[in-house]
């Protein structure tokens, strides 16, 4: 009985660590690109959207595995029982691993170049990587500078879904740059719920992320105005005719938005009870990215 609470324990941890659900951030820019593409050329290449989302999702594994790496070197993971490294117990093996990602990621955005002879996908890719790793990585360690939301919202915002559209039409679109802020602003939501528990451990290490810079009580207010903001976006695109009227289906994710802002609001200064905020995010994320997507592809 006793090793099976165990097993149980760390499958759990294991499921912790590998962050399923933060998937989503490679997965929606992605997707919603692509759609912005079908919604201009009502066609897609499917094959390069396969391969673009396989080498997308690598990528986020190689930059969580990489964070978990550079975060125990800082000491700020040491109380998190959910890091890989601290599961694994060998900080060498996790960063080998983590490049291993890297590499075959970045060598399917290669191959889409490749294909088109046009370095432009590779290009934006590859700035989008400089910028993660400059997120935790030495010698920039941006993210404990209170940087890290900035970082999200340009990397899987305005990169990401310029090279998902581009892969797809070799050209740029305002539609796609004007979705892009709206996936950067729910992409920055997940990282900036994700500081609301962690206050103590980001304030010991020296980590300034918003939370620690203004309080988690001003911080849950702040959270209303960004959720607000990308419903806000939205109509103001459909009403400039940027966005196709069918993109208002993005209020249909509208409760998640109000369900997070609530539990942080009632939570922000409680760990134990705001640490899930962070999957209300993801799930903010996802839906409202896929109901935007189907709106152009309507």
């Amino acid at each position: 009985m006793t090793t099976k609470l165990i097993e149980r324990s760390n499958s759990k941890l294991w499921l912790a660590a590998i962050k399923p659900p933060m998937y989503s951030v490679a997965v929606i820019p992605i997707s919603l690109g692509t759609a912005i593409a079908f919604a201009k050329n009502q066609t897609i290449n499917s094959s390069i959207f396969a391969i673009f989302l396989m080498s997308a999702i690598l990528i986020i594994a190689w930059l969580n595995l990489s964070n978990d790496v550079f975060d125990s070197e800082t000491g700020i993971d040491k109380n998190k029982a959910h890091s890989v490294v601290n599961l694994t117990g060998n900080k060498a093996l996790v960063f080998w691993v983590a490049n291993l990602f890297l590499a075959v990621g970045v060598t399917g955005i290669c191959a889409i170049s490749w294909w088109q002879k046009d370095p432009t996908v590779i290009l934006l890719v590859v700035l989008c990587c400089a910028l993660g790793y400059t997120y935790q990585g030495p010698p920039f360690r941006l993210g404990y500078q209170g940087l890290g939301e900035i970082i999200c919202f340009f990397t899987f915002g305005p990169l990401a879904l310029a090279a998902a559209y581009y892969s797809q039409t070799q050209t740029w679109s305002a539609a796609n740059f004007a979705a892009s802020a709206i996936v950067g602003i729910t992409t920055s939501i997940i990282l900036f719920c994700s500081h609301f528990h962690q206050v103590d451990d980001d304030f010991a290490a020296g980590k300034k992320s918003p939370i620690v810079r203004l309080g988690t009580k001003k911080s849950a207010l702040l959270l209303q105005w960004l959720c607000g903001s990308v419903y806000a976006l939205t109509v103001l695109f459909v009403v400039l005719q940027i966005f196709p009227i069918w993109t208002l289906l993005i209020f249909g994710s509208v409760l998640f938005a109000i369900d997070l802002c609530r539990h942080v609001t009632d939570y922000h200064d409680q760990p134990a009870k705001v640490s899930n905020s962070k999957f209300i995010a993801v799930t903010l994320h996802f839906t409202s990215g896929l109901l935007l997507a189907l709106g152009f592809v309507l």
